[in-house]
């Protein structure tokens, strides 16, 4: 008998994939980790209290896109903070870029990191990079008495709930600003806004109220709720598309399955119904 893995949006449709083995499933001090073996294109899979988190077969539509926009709008991006993340993906596709000195990587979960490491190792392959400090910690604790550090801070998080939810807050927000550079730039996962509408308008009237710079940017992911994604651009003084590294770009590009510069600049427009959300 075929099993499947079933994850149902609160509008009542989802995916179904084809389950083989599953490989790890332990409950840590936050949250249930599972890795399992599909029966499909998606190769294995990852997932935080049986939702999906990042899949072998379709990653690099989540990983490239929350990384690369944000990274090659920064003339020089020397040092990097990713929140959460702990399947290293995001630090993976940061590290493609030869200005960076330091990428530091906050994740809650340990166990999070040390499972991607045995089971997903092709996401997770630049973790033990001498270049990224991983520091298994609360991200909103640690981000309180960070000032003018990091150019790029990167919020790679789960859904707003459970170990999460902290990072969805006004003070969360006016931290982050208060830990970049002059000319940095914050991006944070913001939700499918067809399938999660409401909170992504909560989300970007708190990021309003913190930031002077907001802008969205958007793109596929086949196995995330409704198949679209967006995530928020943030800045006090760089706006999106100001500016891209066209040498970094060219380089980059080659390593891409879906970044590339015209795919860069076409992410910024967006479809009536989400222009009237936001």
């Amino acid at each position: 008998m075929t099993k499947f893995y079933q994850e149902i949006t609160p509008g009542g449709y989802g995916i179904a994939i084809k389950q083989k083995d599953i490989l790890f499933s332990e409950q840590s001090d936050f949250q249930k980790v599972e890795v399992f073996e599909t029966d499909s294109d998606l190769g294995r899979v990852l997932t935080l209290d049986d939702l999906m988190m990042t899949t072998e077969g379709d990653e690099w539509h989540y990983h490239e896109m929350i990384a690369h926009i944000p990274m090659m709008n920064h003339k020089c991006p020397k040092t990097v903070l990713v929140i959460g993340g702990g399947d290293g993906g995001t630090v993976r596709e940061v590290l493609k870029h030869e200005t960076v000195e330091k990428v530091v990587l906050c994740e809650i979960d340990g166990m999070v990191i040390d499972v991607c490491k045995k089971f997903l190792p092709t996401i997770s392959c630049e973790l033990d990079n001498p270049k990224c400090e991983i520091l298994v910690e609360d991200a909103i604790e640690y981000i309180k008495d960070k000032k003018n550090m990091f150019d790029i801070v990167l919020i790679d998080s789960t859904d707003p709930m459970g170990p999460g939810e902290g990072l969805f807050t006004d003070e969360f927000y006016t931290n982050v600003k208060e830990s970049l550079k002059e000319g940095g730039i914050m991006v944070a996962q913001s939700e499918s806004p067809f399938a999660q509408a409401e909170s992504v308008r909560k989300m970007y009237v708190q990021l309003k109220k913190v930031f002077p710079i907001v802008s969205t940017y958007t793109s596929n992911i086949p196995t995330y709720p409704g198949g679209y994604w967006a995530w928020a651009y943030c800045s006090q003084t760089v706006k999106p598309l100001s500016y891209i590294d066209e040498e970094r770009c060219e380089k980059i590009t080659q390593t891409c399955k879906i970044y590339n510069k015209d795919y860069h600049l076409a992410r910024f427009a967006l479809p009536n119904y989400l222009k009237e959300l936001l």
